[in-house]
């Protein structure tokens, strides 16, 4: 009875999540899935930090933008946990309770509010991960994306220095993270672990680099036509460069609820038949 219990109890918190994301999100309850712990976390994007709703599965990690607290969630982005590297960090006089969240197709850092808070999220993670990983039926990734450098970091493109301006705009190089100037970064490569068949944007440098890799040339990108036989440019032909780094990333990143006093903190909901 306690068993049927407890795994109600889990089948209603999991559709609770399910019903923040409204239909925008993808259905989340499936048999043996359970819903560890859940909490907010600031996420770093390229803009700057940003608080994000998280919650932690035995076997994936969801996340996504607040606009209302506690009731209305967008931007879901679900993570499955085989494909999940954890690198602490320590602590610095501009960043606390940090750690770096790697996955194939992105990598990117998370605080919490609390060093203690940090250590769960994290102790509980790996812990999901191991036992996701005894079951057999998965395989631990090994490629993951490289972390990219904030806009703030650097005025300047970190390959030839000169100055970004509203003309000469910042792009990220997808190979090394760089913060590069549309001269720099010509050149379009795919990364497989990033997607399997879309050209990204890499820098001159890590173009070298690579070698005899097959690149994509930009004059063929800039021929791609639209679905009406018009040609289309870089970004309305592939939907990558700034769409991506824009559009996507933004939307991402855009949380309308930003009242800190309203967060919730990491709740461990220690579900009685999985114990990390």
């Amino acid at each position: 009875m306690e068993r049927l219990t407890s795994a109600e109890e889990n089948r209603e918190r999991i559709r609770a999540v399910e019903s923040l994301f409204g239909s925008g999100g993808k259905p989340l309850y499936q048999d043996g899935r359970i819903l560890v712990g859940e909490g907010r976390l600031m996420k770093q994007s390229r803009k700057g930090q940003q608080p994000k709703a998280f919650f932690l599965f035995s076997d994936i990690l969801v996340y996504g933008s607040i606009i209302l607290n506690g009731r209305w969630y967008t931007k879901q982005q679900i993570i499955p946990l085989e494909s999940v590297q954890l690198d602490d960090l320590k602590d610095s006089i501009s960043s606390k309770n940090r750690w770096l969240i790697r996955t194939p197709r992105k990598s990117f850092f998370v605080a919490a509010s609390c060093q203690e808070e940090k250590q769960a999220w994290i102790e509980h993670m790996n812990d999901c991960q191991s036992k996701l990983l005894l079951s057999g039926r998965h395989t631990l990734g090994s490629d993951f994306a490289v972390t990219w450098i904030p806009d703030e970091a650097s005025p300047n493109c970190m390959r030839c220095s000169l100055k970004f301006t509203m003309a000469n705009r910042r792009h990220h190089c997808r190979s090394c993270g760089y913060l590069v100037c549309g001269a720099c970064s010509k050149n379009r490569v795919v990364i497989e672990h990033i997607h399997p068949t879309k050209p990204l944007r890499i820098c001159q440098q890590c173009h070298i680099e690579l070698g005899d890799q097959e690149l994509v040339a930009p004059e063929t990108i800039r021929q791609r036509g639209n679905s009406e036989g018009r040609l289309s440019s870089d970004e309305e032909g592939m939907e990558v460069y700034s769409m991506e780094e824009e559009t996507e990333e933004n939307l991402e990143d855009q949380d309308l609820d930003m009242n800190m006093s309203s967060w919730s903190p990491y709740v461990y909901l220690n579900p009685q038949n999985f114990r990390p």
